[in-house]
């Protein structure tokens, strides 16, 4: 009883926190020259709300259907960019509750979140997908293997980057003996994709192989090197500026991101189903998934803040660190320099060296630790 009191007063205290950081992005210091996605949403949710257009079918879509859920709401209020920011801080102090519930001392950490990551967080979707994904590992450490699979699936159908997770989920479920309930999140992410593949194949076609053909995204590991160190072209496409004539680095960019998740899945196969090692190889899929994507946009790293907290000891310390370090950096140039650095390559060095701790951060989760005693954490724990 007296645990439970204490998460629930520090979830209390972190969402107070993390409504005053709230507050905070939106002064001049942090607000000045945003670049938001808002308005994109919000023509999707008129579309649908108010002149009753289908998605996919009626007009193209960048995003996977879940994320309708989160623009159409806020058209039916009068100021679309207040109702949605309202909305992601829902979401925001919510997810500071689960990372509370999980391990306590994280979820003050997520409640900076908004002033680590800057203005983007006010008109950005991806604490939709971020918080589905937590509070699906939350149920799984429980053992509610059939919720968590439900919300899992959900984050797939929300943005697709939480389906590096589920291989992990897949092994945790087995050793558990519930492998049966992946079928609730098979079930929940055709909910969301086979009506659209029914009534717009073309259009939900479009949207996701659209994501996978994008060229090298200006921010990405392989962009910065050649922007740090040359003078590479840039070019707009797939709603990105992108760096011209690198196919061959994209595509050994996406080849290096898919082998290392395959090791990352197969390592913690091999290992021991611990809760610190689910939310461990969590953080780290995540992470490799980003640091070596040939598209790195500034809010994926929003996907790591309730995440790389919750890994525990020193190793959770120097990781949370790291990731610290890649958001101030990241805000070195974004959102208010972004554009100097597109079309003269200011502050190149500072994007590189983002890119690098991210890679670093990648290191420290999978680095070769001791045997925990198999006491420590035990499967049938909360983590």
């Amino acid at each position: 009883m007296n645990s439970r009191r204490s998460r629930s007063e520090t979830a209390v205290a972190a969402g107070g926190l993390f409504l005053l950081c709230w507050g905070l992005v939106h002064l001049d210091f942090w607000s000045h020259g945003a670049l938001v996605d808002w308005p994109t949403y919000q023509r999707y949710g008129d579309a649908i709300l108010n002149h009753g257009l289908v998605p996919y079918r009626d007009f193209a879509v960048e995003y996977p259907p879940a994320a309708l859920a989160v623009f159409i709401e806020p058209a039916a209020f009068g100021n679309y960019a207040a109702a949605f920011a309202w909305e992601m801080s829902v979401c925001g102090v919510v997810l500071v509750a689960v990372v509370a519930a999980i391990r306590r001392e994280a979820a003050f950490y997520v409640a900076l979140a908004p002033v680590l990551a800057g203005s983007l967080i006010l008109s950005r979707f991806d604490l939709w997908p971020a918080l589905l994904t937590v509070v699906a590992l939350a149920a799984l450490l429980r053992e509610r293997h059939r919720l968590g699979w439900g919300l899992l699936g959900a984050a797939v159908a929300a943005k697709l980057w939480p389906l590096v997770i589920v291989p992990l989920a897949l092994v945790w479920s087995y050793r558990a003996g519930r492998l049966r309930a992946a079928l609730v999140g098979l079930a929940v992410a055709a909910a969301f994709f086979v009506p659209f593949a029914i009534v717009a194949p073309h259009g939900l076609w479009e949207s996701l192989s659209g994501q996978a053909s994008r060229p090298l995204q200006i921010e990405s590991l392989g962009a910065s090197f050649f922007t740090a160190f040359g003078h590479p072209t840039v070019i707009s496409s797939h709603g990105s500026q992108n760096l011209a004539g690198h196919n061959r680095v994209a595509a050994l960019s996406s080849l290096l991101q898919v082998a290392t998740l395959v090791a990352l899945w197969i390592a913690f196969a091999r290992g021991s189903a611990t809760g610190d090692r689910l939310l461990r190889y969590s953080a780290a899929a995540v992470c490799a998934f980003i640091a070596f994507g040939k598209v790195l946009s500034p809010q994926y790293l929003l996907w790591l803040i309730p995440l790389v907290p919750l890994v525990r000891g020193r190793r959770g310390l120097a990781a949370t660190g790291l990731l610290t370090v890649a958001l101030v950096l990241t805000q070195v140039w974004f959102p208010r320099r972004y554009w100097d650095y597109v079309y003269a390559f200011h502050n190149a060095d500072a994007v590189f060296l983002r890119n690098l701790a991210l890679v670093a951060l990648l290191v420290v989760l999978v680095w070769p630790g001791r045997v925990a005693p198999p006491a420590a954490m035990p499967h049938s724990q909360p983590g």
